[in-house]
């Protein structure tokens, strides 16, 4: 990638901004351009806490769960004080809950700090704030000349400057051409404007570069490759991995225990399940071990479930008695706390598969 001369990025730079002013997104946790040229600062707890949902979920999904978040916890101080329990209930849907553990980790350390970093360096000290993040934030929040790069921001210099190097490998390259175009003007701003840009116009399929600020400097569109940018390594197929599960539920509620705090779900409730091997179960192996004896389980219709490495297949057995039995090391979770406690959606599918084969039983 060669590199452009200090006008030609001061052009971008413009370019960039005077489309944001015109065509930004309405986000809740963002401040217009018009707002913030006029100097309303927005709030570091809202910016940190959307980039944090933001991570590997799409806006439209974010949306009502910073909204609900905000009006559980509207102060930073609120969340900080909040049960982890009640927070990881409020998460539950969003998945990757590790983003939730350490959200509420960091609103302990940004709290006991007594507000929130302001440099880039700081804000890396806070738990679960990584590079871009600690970028976003300080960008957006604190108005310093940093370029966050996500996803959508390496698809767009990718084509701009034709970078070659195959993600993700080739981040590091991505991050050095990002702060070639830092912006000491707007650089809030120009960090939502670049998002806004990969988001709406420079999109992965069938990019709109009619409607491109950038268009007449890209050289993707000017050479038309731009869709066969940016380069990645090829994927390898997600290996496909086995469990069983069993909803044991009486009128009131269901039998659930939580998982450890470290790895996959971690801190979050599940019914009883087998380990998750490489291998199918043979219906004989298929036994939760602890249960009382006579529990005739009903077989029903299996759960699919992906993961970002790895696709889960489970069985799903349910019984139904008057009263469930204590089981040591399990809890008894009440039916209508079923949609506000820490079950994550791959224990919400085995729940509702296990009612269902119990109605049609």
């Amino acid at each position: 990638m060669h590199t452009p001369a200090s006008n030609a990025l001061e052009d971008l730079r413009h370019q960039l901004l005077d489309w944001y002013d015109a065509h930004a997104r309405q986000l809740p946790w963002r401040v217009p351009p018009a707002e913030g040229k006029a100097g309303r600062r927005p709030d570091p707890y809202h910016v940190w806490l959307s980039e944090i949902m933001l991570q590997q979920t799409g806006v439209v999904t974010v949306k009502p769960y910073f909204e609900a978040f905000l009006i559980r916890y509207p102060r930073l101080g609120d969340l900080a004080a909040a049960p982890l329990d009640d927070v990881l209930g409020l998460w539950a849907g969003l998945g990757y809950y590790a983003r939730a553990r350490n959200l509420h980790a960091g609103a302990k350390g940004v709290a006991s700090l007594g507000g929130f970093p302001t440099s880039l360096a700081d804000l890396l000290m806070v738990k679960g704030i990584g590079p871009y993040t600690a970028a976003a934030v300080a960008a957006i929040a604190f108005d310093l000349p940093h370029v966050p790069v996500d996803g959508n921001v390496e698809r767009v210099l990718s084509r701009l400057w034709l970078i070659e190097a195959a993600l993700p490998a080739g981040k590091p390259v991505f991050r050095d051409a990002a702060a070639k175009l830092e912006d000491t003007h707007r650089p809030g701003d120009f960090a939502q404007a670049l998002m806004d840009l990969g988001a709406t116009i420079c999109t992965p399929r069938n990019p709109s570069c009619g409607l491109c600020p950038w268009s007449e400097s890209c050289a993707g569109f000017a050479q038309g490759v731009a869709a066969d940018y940016p380069k990645k390594k090829a994927k390898k197929p997600k290996p496909v991995r086995y469990g069983v599960a069993f909803v044991h539920q009486d009128p009131g509620g269901i039998l659930v225990r939580r998982r450890p705090n470290e790895g996959l779900l971690g801190g979050m409730l599940e019914v009883p399940n087998l380990s998750w091997r490489d291998t199918p179960y043979e219906p004989s192996a298929c036994v939760m071990d602890g249960f009382p004896t006579k529990t005739d389980w009903q077989a029903c219709e299996p759960v699919r479930h992906v993961f970002t490495h790895f696709e889960l297949r489970m069985q799903v057995f349910a019984a139904s008695h008057a009263q469930v039995q204590n089981v040591v090391g399990y809890l008894h979770l009440a039916l209508g706390e079923l949609g506000t406690a820490a079950l994550p959606s791959l224990m919400q599918k085995i729940v509702a598969s296990g009612q269902l084969g119990l109605a049609a039983a």
